[in-house]
């Protein structure tokens, strides 16, 4: 995991200086907010606003070499970035317009790893939200141990399904949200 978190402290560093509007999510959050478990890749959202990609997609592309050709025109029509760091490890920025996205960012929070090292990560309500929507059963095992390490007083519930229940109305997919419904106990 070392080198992961290497490369998500380099990615981090550079979103930081540049300004950009960011947090880590996926499987860096989780190793902040559930047991730590193997990933492969840095995952990001970094916020633009609709029609605003391609200058910060040329910003990113300018910091961090493609991981696909052509990934500037994926990157615009999949709103998901594909880089790597120098090092080789792959960097997914998801390129995030939407309200909740917004909000998600607002409400994360910097993980100090030690003296040198910190990382700007989603909380553990937006985490939650992100896997249940995603709703792979990765994702559920996922769930069910940030779940586990966290007390009930660090998990906002009423964040979790008041963020929740519209993500799944886009996707007409109730039963996600009476899986997390049930997991919280709710």
């Amino acid at each position: 995991m070392n080198g992961i978190l290497d490369a998500a402290v380099e990615v981090d560093r550079r979103l930081r200086e540049s300004g950009l509007q960011y947090c880590m999510i996926g499987g860096v959050a989780l190793q902040r907010w559930a047991e730590p478990r193997m990933t492969l890749d840095v995952d990001v959202t970094v916020m633009t606003e609709f029609g605003s990609e391609l200058p910060i997609v040329q910003q990113l592309l300018h910091f961090f070499p493609p991981r696909v050709a052509d990934a500037e025109d994926f990157a615009l029509e999949s709103r998901v970035l594909l880089l790597k760091t120098e090092s080789g490890v792959g960097i997914d920025i998801s390129l995030g317009a939407v309200p909740f996205e917004a909000r998600m960012i607002e409400r994360s929070s910097i993980w100090t790893l030690d003296e040198d090292r910190a990382l700007r990560t989603c909380s553990t309500a937006d985490l939650v939200i992100q896997k249940a929507f995603a709703g792979r059963d990765q994702d559920w095992l996922d769930v069910q141990r940030v779940i586990d390490r966290q007390t009930a007083e660090a998990l906002d519930t009423e964040l979790i399904l008041r963020e929740l229940k519209p993500l799944v109305e886009l996707k007409d997919d109730q039963q996600a949200y009476d899986r997390v419904r049930r997991l919280l106990d709710v």
